[in-house]
């Protein structure tokens, strides 16, 4: 066998490694595959064996892509889009339409997921296809249909629709308001509380949550009894439901929790603007009508959790 040879790369092993790196964690992409997190961990191991190049590297118990990482991923994300629109053509074909829609994870997971079964009532033959991934990148290359990306300030481009704004507070859940020891009344009392910190990486900088609010509030200098770091939403606050401590919410993403009373906002007086979330529709899919009613649907979505948020 010629040692050179290029390696023949499976397509198990390729779809393992796309999961994991869109949604940078091989536990989601083990949840995604519906195989366990061992099986993603070895197909990627395998992969950089094969392939002689490191494709993630392991920071703060998450992970990021290398530069070979960066590269396969583009080309992976680019055929299984390529796949995925033939794939919709031959069902177009039989009536059949669909819609390819990626956004931020914590946005699929706690804003877009628990509504998707309306649209799909509403629209049965058109078939919906989230990409989950904090790093959309070009999604049109991606044969993305429409983005829903979160902006801050005026940095939104001038093609993008407001869908809904954004503002944090800190959350709990309701037994860390009972305890006298450890009284939460005021925002100076966070210094006797742990924090739970959402950590991002951003443009290749480490983002931590708080800094914005504690600077907003005039307590940039607040020193916490202790902190929990996360780089995963969802487990923030699930850690803050178990009452493992204060967690700064995105009052677009954890309404219903607020409205069951899971969670509470031991300072309403103290919510601070955060940008808001915004769709971008592809250029290639602007005429479509299927995209077209998915983009009216998440509007009129939006408008509706907004008046649930309000009253």
């Amino acid at each position: 066998m010629d040692k050179h040879a290029r390696p023949r790369l499976s397509l198990d092993m390729l779809k393992g490694f796309e999961a994991a790196a869109r949604r940078l964690s091989f536990t989601l992409a083990a949840e995604e595959m519906f195989v366990t997190q061992s099986a993603i961990s070895r197909q990627v191991k395998t992969l950089e064996d094969q392939l002689g190049l490191p494709l993630f590297r392991r920071v703060n118990r998450g992970l990021e892509l290398t530069a070979a990482g960066h590269t396969l991923y583009g080309a992976v994300s680019a055929a299984s889009a390529l796949i995925d629109d033939a794939t919709d053509k031959l069902l177009g074909a039989k009536g059949r339409t669909s819609v390819t829609v990626t956004t931020a994870v914590p946005f699929a997971s706690f804003w877009l997921a628990p509504r998707l079964h309306r649209f799909a009532a509403a629209h049965s033959s058109c078939d919906v296809r989230v990409v989950a991934t904090n790093n959309p990148g070009e999604f049109e290359r991606d044969g993305v249909d429409v983005a829903i990306l979160h902006y801050r300030g005026g940095s939104a481009p001038a093609s993008a629709r407001r869908l809904a704004p954004d503002e944090v507070s800190p959350v709990c859940a309701p037994a860390l308001l009972k305890n006298p020891a450890k009284p939460l009344r005021h925002p100076q009392d966070l210094a006797h509380h742990v924090l739970l910190r959402l950590e991002t990486l951003i443009a290749g900088r480490r983002r931590v949550d708080w800094v914005r609010w504690l600077q907003a509030t005039g307590l940039s200098k607040l020193r916490p009894a202790g902190s929990m770091n996360f780089s995963h939403y969802d487990q923030l606050i699930q850690s803050a439901l178990d009452g493992s401590g204060v967690a700064l919410g995105r009052f677009s993403l954890i309404a219903p929790l607020l409205r069951e009373g899971r969670l509470v906002v031991p300072f309403p007086e103290h919510r601070v603007a955060a940008g808001g979330w915004h769709v971008v529709t592809a250029v290639s899919s602007n005429e479509q009508k299927a995209v077209r009613a998915f983009v009216d649907w998440l509007h009129q979505e939006a408008l509706d959790a907004h008046r649930d948020i309000t009253n």
